[in-house]
């Protein structure tokens, strides 16, 4: 009976099976935003109410009819879309020829990158985790001792969803241990593995989760409960990871016994009611269950880890795909894009060409109608209209699991195909959409959501900034993994006689590449906005003495041009291939061998997916493979002009800009206060934290009146000299008077009349490392903030009486300090309708605001 159970249920899936719905109703429950809230509310009337309507049942007895897509095909194509997937065969044999994946114990990330800075701050967050903290509820669940104190928020005790960012430690630990070798990791992680392990055995069944079976049962019951196989495919995948990074033989056997218990859950669902009652139950979430499973066979040969990968593949979605319908509106994006990574996954097991064309279409479909500028996805956790993103820009945008998900899939697609869209978009998606969700260098701080919203901030969405140890949203748990395995897609390797190697980011690295018998060290220079290029040095020192011939495919990007673009080997100059095609050397490299590559880097702008013409002004800034945002609030009126004349509205910051920063502090009670642009108002307010806007706002760089733009200087020389003062985020405005006792505001530096102008001399309280600020046009006058004051104190041009008087000198005294923010290497003033933009790279910007999408008129 068991083995013609396994036949029937695997001649099903070759045909796609024959489940009759695909639905996220009601949507809001598909959430994970909206599920933690739901089951952490009070309100009994309120989860009925969502509840009540859990898992509708299509009316129409029609297998097939319901999956129509909705914008494509017609009516009388029914029949044959029925017949479609009765005919799709699946033979299993491997597909063959792809580039193979570097391992992560070979590369190396350069401590002067800021890909290794943020592997470093992520390395700092995984070992501040407490091991008994992160199994509390898995010994709680198996009936153990539970010393120490479990974590809050998605990992908290009454968390339906516990266990899932265990699962994602167990895979980043992994990755990070591969990728740096630390001791210390490689010990918590083995400390975790073996933890487990004994909560397994206790429980003796091969179940392994932090929550009790029961929620299978209520899964399989079709009864409301929040994604189980999304956690049990997070754990499963961690262990895999152990085994394949990390060779602990336990995990893989952990493993396989949790894969057995769920292989006769699912087996007695079908057995008791049917496939379709299997397949009725995958509209909650199962995370990547294909994949994972997919990926156990590949190591195992077991057939029944072929059978249950096949039985997690979601039918009704993945047919959307098979016939490329961009039908996926309404979908629950982070539930499904793990689906097409098991499908990818199933055509490099199976060989089976329609998995490969449904990676590609998805891929199509997402990159072409879905995606923002920043290579993300998704509105609410949602996929909206195709081609409407233009009314879809708020705080909720871009889920950070979507684009941990998409670089996976793009990752499959150029390891098949190495076509030049795929590297691109994996530079995109890593440089914009995953390298800024860290605040900074401070561990364990990350963001769920990338807002696109005019006047954005990471820090002022729904979630914000999470917190150490009681938020592990999903996104914390793919946030550790992203910035574990940063090194893991730099270099592919093609086997053959003659090996090859592709490098497809330019990241500072090492590769220590065995098959090509030499170790390669790749330099990249820091980019600047003042000097438009990308310079890449690679330098080669052989193994064993000396290498055999190898091929190097060095990537010409989609956005550099030829116009200045040069390629040589010591020395010697090479043809440059057309961007987006591949640079090919093959050689016997040998020591002192040196090979550069310089790709100019330009402005360009991209209008936002949205085929309605009232928004084709609606356009993001990039340079090179870096999104620009401007430092904004709301504005966002640019002025207009052609591609080819964007060097004429926007021009880069010099360098030595940094050096003219300055701030003004002064202390009033117990608290420290600076000089700050409130809103073109300039007030005191209190010393703020770094990162955020205030700080911005309570920098300015000081400019020598009548001084040339290129003149360089620092604070020290401004004693004594007539300045100007520029606040930081508003460049070509000035700080300027208003008349005595009027208070002080900023105009537009074109409207000048010679009210912006100040005289820096020593403090008149006389104190060492104070200056004074005097009215160019009225001697005797300061700005001047009073004493005793509060935050909000609006400052204001003041004079001095005949007397010395403390109080005065003591208002019209400051510290000038360095400027407490500082502009990025690659920073643009561009010229706006009414007030200019200072503009960086989105991946830079901590709680400051941020506007991504400009209306750039014609």
């Amino acid at each position: 009976m068991k083995g013609l159970v396994v036949l029937v249920v695997l001649s099903m899936l070759c045909g796609f099976g024959t489940s009759k719905e695909c639905t996220n109703t009601p949507t809001q429950l598909s959430s994970h935003t909206f599920r933690y809230a739901l089951l952490s509310s009070e309100n009994e009337t309120w989860k009925e109410e969502m509840f009540a309507h859990y898992h509708l049942t299509p009316t129409d007895d029609s297998a097939w009819a319901n999956l129509l897509p909705r914008k494509i095909l017609r009516e009388e194509d029914e029949y044959s879309w029925a017949m479609m997937y009765r005919n799709l065969k699946s033979p299993l044999k491997s597909s063959g020829n792809f580039l193979k994946e570097v391992s992560l114990h070979n590369v190396r990330l350069d401590p002067s990158s800021i890909h290794w800075q943020a592997q470093q701050t992520n390395l700092e967050y995984l070992l501040m985790l407490d091991v008994d903290s992160l199994v509390w509820s898995f010994r709680k669940t198996a009936g153990l001792s539970t010393p120490g104190t479990a974590y809050g928020g998605w990992e908290a005790p009454n968390s339906e969803l516990r266990g899932h960012f265990v699962g994602h430690y167990l895979s980043a630990s992994a990755q990070m241990w591969a990728s740096t070798r630390n001791d210390t990791i490689e010990k918590k992680m083995s400390a975790v593995v073996s933890a487990l392990s004994a909560c397994q055995v206790k429980m003796g069944s091969g179940y392994l989760s932090a929550f009790p079976s029961e929620l299978f049962d209520r899964f399989e019951a079709i009864k409301p409960v929040w994604a189980p196989y999304y956690t049990i495919h997070k754990i499963l995948a961690g262990l895999l990871d152990q085994y394949t990074l990390a060779d602990n033989a336990q995990a893989l056997k952990m493993a396989t016994w949790m894969v057995d218990y769920f292989y006769n859950r699912v087996r007695n669902v079908i057995i008791n009611y049917s496939v379709e009652r299997h397949y009725l139950s995958l509209n909650e979430e199962t995370g990547g269950m294909n994949d994972v499973l997919y990926k156990l066979f590949s190591i195992t040969g077991d057939p029944k880890h072929l059978v249950l990968a096949h039985l997690f593949d979601k039918p009704c979605f993945l047919g959307l795909l098979a016939v490329q319908a961009d039908d996926i509106s309404g979908f629950h994006a982070n539930t499904h894009i793990p689906i097409v990574i098991g499908a990818q996954m199933r055509y490099e097991i199976t060989g089976d060409p329609l998995y490969k064309d449904i990676g590609t279409s998805f891929m199509d479909i997402v990159n072409s109608s879905h995606s923002y500028a920043t290579g993300g996805t998704s509105v609410g956790e949602f996929w909206s209209d195709p081609k409407r993103l233009a009314t879809t820009l708020h705080t909720e945008n871009e889920e950070s699991c979507t684009t941990y998900n998409m670089l996976k899939v793009s990752r499959h697609l150029f390891r098949w195909t190495k076509e030049m869209a795929y590297a691109d978009y994996y530079e995109r998606a890593l440089t914009n959409g995953v390298l800024g969700i860290q605040r900074g260098t401070e561990p364990g701080v990350m963001i769920y959501m990338l807002p696109q919203h005019p006047g954005s901030s990471k820090g002022k969405s729904y979630h914000g900034w999470g917190t150490l140890y009681n938020d592990f949203w999903c996104c914390y748990g793919t946030g550790i993994e992203s910035f574990s395995k940063l090194g893991d897609s730099i270099y592919f390797e093609e086997e053959g006689e003659a090996p090859g190697l592709y490098i497809i980011q330019y990241i500072s690295s090492s590769l220590d590449w065995k098959s090509g018998q030499i170790v390669i060290n790749q330099k990249v220079d820091p980019v600047v906005s003042s000097d438009p290029y990308l310079r890449v040095t690679l330098t080669f020192s052989p193994n064993e003495g000396s290498s055999q011939a190898s091929t190097l495919n060095l990537r010409i990007p989609s956005w550099t041009h030829l116009d200045g673009a040069t390629a040589t080997i010591n020395s010697q100059s090479l043809a440059m291939p057309a961007p987006g095609s591949f640079l090919s050397v093959n050689r016997k490299w040998s020591s002192g061998d040196k090979l550069s590559l310089q790709l100019p880097i330009s402005l360009r702008t991209e209008a936002i997916q949205d085929d309605r013409h009232q928004y084709a002004s609606i356009q993001a800034i990039l340079y090179g493979p870096y999104l620009l945002a401007g430092h904004t609030s709301g504005d966002w009126n640019l002025k207009s002009g052609s591609a080819e004349s964007l060097s004429d509205s926007i021009t880069p910051i010099p360098a030595s800009y940094n050096e003219q920063l300055i701030s003004f502090s002064q202390d009033s009670g117990n608290s420290t206060f600076v000089l700050t642009n409130s809103n073109q108002s300039i007030t005191m307010e209190e010393y703020p934290k770094s990162g955020t806007d205030a700080c911005l706002q309570a920098t300015f760089r000081i400019v020598l009146n009548d001084s040339s733009p290129s003149e360089v200087f620092g604070i020290k020389d401004v004693i004594g000299k007539s300045v100007m003062l520029e606040p930081f985020d508003l460049p070509g405005m000035l700080l300027a008077q208003q008349g005595t006792d009027g208070s002080l505001a900023v105009t537009n530096s074109a409207d000048d009349d010679g009210s912006s102008i100040f005289r820096v001399v020593s403090g008149l309280d006389g104190k060492d490392g104070t200056v004074s600020l005097e009215s160019g046009s009225q001697a005797g006058c300061y700005i001047y903030s009073g004493v005793n004051y509060k935050p909000g104190q609006s400052m204001k041009l003041s004079c001095e009486s005949g007397s010395s008087d403390t109080g005065f000198n003591q208002g019209a005294s400051f510290v000038m300090n360095k400027g407490l923010s500082e502009y990025h290497p690659i920073s643009f003033v561009a010229k706006g309708d009414k007030r200019n933009f200072l503009l960086a790279p989105l991946h830079s910007f901590r709680d400051e605001f941020y506007t991504i999408y400009f209306n750039i008129q014609a």
